[in-house]
């Protein structure tokens, strides 16, 4: 099938922009490789002091210079129920690539933080940061010249890109990501957002919101609704970075520890020790990245990725832009309803078909570069395959050919919206990312009066004092990478619905993130250029007009210009922030690029 002749012109567009970058990259990495292992070239303290821990077998090995040996890098802790299954897969892993004929080892560890719980607090500000230091601990785990690959342990919102990001400074490197899978499905995602917007208009009390919270989150797994951190899973098989079927397979199963061993078998196979050598930096090219947007686009995925693709092509040496997105939202099918989006969950997915229905689909309407490298196969089409555990392991069988549930996986010929879920908006306020797929085609345009707040607390006081009970754009300015970190705000969902609800005209402005758990309320977000930055959201004023047209992409303030361009900035908010380790990343915030550039701290 041939690709869809927009998805051929973005991608052509994507290589030329990007091609001295790019090209520069590729001769770094490439110059890298070396002729058998790279520690063969170490002095002999060097290479004692690498192997001095380990058994007597792995010692013999890795003095020589035919047995690859893998780095493993895990994001483990137990406080996050994602990353608590982690903690048995170094031992699994080790002896499935022994047994295979490598050595691994335990390179580090990098920090993992959950957003749900720092959601609006004040470690929230240290979030989308934790990227890029998870990015510089990779980095550090991989620099000790010990490897010829590596299996990176990861799976929720900033950890599967930091991961990716430090590797792809290793971009001669094989690697593969190795996921944990979903907990079991819990309280329905329809009675969970009722309990909230009950809590937030003062129904019930936090007993019985702990209550609905809890029977959501229960059990080691990843939370099973639609978020950034499934977002991620997703987008790592489809830009080929999985073994095909591994994103969404549950924990503590056989498929599960079958699936992890093979990628520790599979990974031996990609080193530059054997005819099948595949290094990170050539598997992500401009087609994975097409494909990885698509695959946003067509599942209604996490807003956040319209700054962890552009970071993770930056890190490739490949511009990706926002305009890149909107144009293949426009002949991208939304093919899930999944939480936020729906009230289904991953598991709900899954079971419908999953990953290799909707790449199935995908590529057979030319909306998929089949052709791109993959760590599972040839091509992509290797991931149309279903895995099933086996008495060796592990096996594909044939793909997927209709959806099992057609309310939460459609075909391209029968899709939610013939359009994606994500849209740019631009105007005299900026350009800024919607997320329009849980959103009613009644409620995309908007126009009101702003009420402006520098921060969410405000905003809640106002809602609790009952300020905002009328047709409203709330504007919720220095929240941007430069401001504080560009928290989420997801806490402002609640009251927004709530208002919504009643009858009002409502809609969200920010310079901020509001998450992969966007939802009904229209919200215009990561707007860039920030108000800390000089951004014209620093000019806007309570009773300003505002229009939200997130069909037609308009985002601007009916002010006339000469009006609006003479206005004085609001206060950027305080320079020195303390607490909560916030005084640590003073020079993040200084260093940081904008959202649209992937709100990243590397040049």
């Amino acid at each position: 099938m041939a690709v869809h002749p927009v998805l051929a012109e973005v991608t052509r567009r994507v290589a030329e922009r990007s091609a001295g970058r790019r090209g520069a990259y590729l001769d770094r990495i490439r110059g890298a490789r070396t002729a058998g292992p790279a520690r063969g070239g170490m002095g002999c303290a060097n290479l004692a002091h690498g192997f001095a821990a380990c058994g007597a077998q792995d010692k013999l090995w890795l003095r020589g210079d035919v047995t690859p040996n893998i780095a493993i890098v895990s994001a483990y802790n137990d406080m996050l129920s994602a990353h608590q299954p982690l903690k048995d897969y170094p031992d699994l892993l080790k002896a499935a690539v022994r047994a295979a004929g490598g050595t691994a080892q335990f390179a580090g560890g990098v920090p993992a933080m959950c957003d749900g719980i720092t959601q609006g607090r004040a470690g929230m500000e240290l979030s989308l940061f934790s990227r890029d230091v998870v990015a510089m601990a990779t980095a550090v785990a991989l620099s000790h010249d010990m490897f010829d690959g590596a299996l990176l342990l990861g799976v929720c919102d900033k950890i599967v890109p930091g991961l990716v990001i430090g590797a792809l400074s290793f971009g001669h490197l094989p690697v593969i990501l190795v996921p944990a899978g979903p907990m079991a499905s819990g309280l329905s995602n329809g009675r969970k957002a009722q309990v909230r917007k009950r809590f937030a208009a003062g129904e019930v009390g936090r007993d019985e919101l702990l209550a609905a919270e809890a029977a959501s989150y229960h059990s080691p797994g990843t939370c099973t609704f639609y978020g950034t951190a499934n977002t991620n899973q997703l987008l790592m098989e489809v830009m080929g970075l999985h073994l095909p079927g591994a994103s969404f397979v549950p924990p503590d199963t056989k498929l599960r520890d079958a699936l992890t061993e093979a990628a520790g078998r599979r990974v031996l196979r990609l080193t530059g020790l054997t005819d099948g050598y595949l290094p990170i930096g050539e598997l992500l090219d401009e087609r994975a990245f097409v494909n990885g947007v698509v695959a946003l686009l067509a599942t209604g995925g996490s807003t956040n990725h319209t700054l962890h693709l552009v970071a993770m092509a930056a890190a490739a040496g490949i511009e990706l832009t926002w305009d890149d997105f909107d144009e293949l939202s426009t002949v991208t099918p939304l093919l899930t309803r999944l939480y936020p989006n729906g009230t289904a969950d991953v598991n709900h997915f899954h079971a419908a078909g999953g990953t290799a229905f909707l790449i199935g689909e995908l590529i057979d309407a030319g909306l998929l570069h089949e052709d791109a490298r993959t760590v599972g196969g040839d091509s992509l089409a290797a991931y149309r395959r279903v895995p099933e555990s086996t008495g060796d392991g592990v096996d594909w069988r044939e793909t997927v050919t209709e959806s099992g549930d057609t309310d939460v996986l459609r075909p391209v010929a029968e899709p939610f919206d013939a359009h994606g879920g994500l849209r740019t908006v631009r105007g005299n306020l900026g350009r800024a990312v919607v997320k329009v797929s849980a959103v009613r085609p009644e409620h995309r345009t908007i126009e009101a009066p702003a009420r402006v707040f520098d921060s969410q607390e405000r905003l809640l006081e106002a809602f609790a004092a009952g300020e905002l009970d009328r047709d409203v754009v709330a504007v919720v300015r220095n929240q941007g990478p430069r401001a504080n970190g560009m928290p989420e705000l997801h806490r402002l969902t609640p009251p927004l619905s709530v208002l919504q609800d009643r009858g009002h005209r409502v809609a969200l402005v920010t310079d901020g993130r509001m998450s992969g758990a966007s939802g009904a309320v229209p919200a215009a977000i990561h707007v860039s250029p920030e108000a800390a930055a000089g951004g014209p959201l620093a000019r806007v004023r309570d009773g300003d007009v505002v229009r939200l047209d997130a069909v037609g992409g308009v985002l601007e303030v009916l002010v006339p210009d000469e009006e609006f361009a003479a206005r004085e900035p609001a206060p950027s908010g305080p320079d020195d922030v303390h607490g909560t380790g916030r005084e640590l990343f003073h020079a993040f915030r200084q260093a940081v690029g904008p959202a649209e550039r992937g709100a990243g701290v590397f040049a």
